[in-house]
């Protein structure tokens, strides 16, 4: 099955810091690009202008969903985030469930301090979110997650 052609955002909305990564115009392999400070004045636009840099189809936010399922306070947050961005971006909302655990995992396991290495995390956990949504895509056939309206 073939991914749409054009490159994406992965975002990973967290209460301090917003992961950001992207993908090639293929949509093959999605790399991490940077940490933005979670700020309501400045936030939003460094994330647009990022997407205006890499001149992306859509951005790919992750939805942090319970285990269960369910919304979160994180999940309620990711959506308003998210809500704000569809206002100037196209935007897909993905599950996004262990992303920062397997991140946080796996620089462990490359010898990296998870408190050191918070920023890095945030940029993983969005190659995670985005590298998840690019194979959804190519094995299913259909976009991934649901797009925000």
């Amino acid at each position: 099955m073939a991914v749409r052609s054009g490159r994406r955002l992965g975002i990973d909305v967290g209460r301090a810091r917003i992961g950001v990564a992207v993908c090639d115009r293929d949509g093959l392999l999605a790399t991490p690009v940077e940490t933005v400070r979670r700020d309501d004045d400045t936030d939003l636009v460094r994330i647009l202008a990022i997407a205006e840099e890499y001149d992306v189809l859509e951005l790919v936010v992750g939805l942090p969903l319970s285990m269960s399922g369910s919304d979160t306070a994180s999940t309620r947050d990711a959506r308003e985030f998210a809500a704000r961005l569809a206002a100037h971006r196209p935007v897909r909302l993905v599950d996004e469930r262990m992303s920062t655990v397997t991140a946080q995992r796996g620089l462990h396991q490359a010898g990296r301090n998870t408190k050191k290495s918070r920023a890095v995390i945030d940029q993983a956990a969005a190659v995670i979110i985005l590298q998840s949504a690019l194979d959804h895509e190519r094995t299913s056939g259909a976009p991934p997650g649901a797009t925000l309206a």
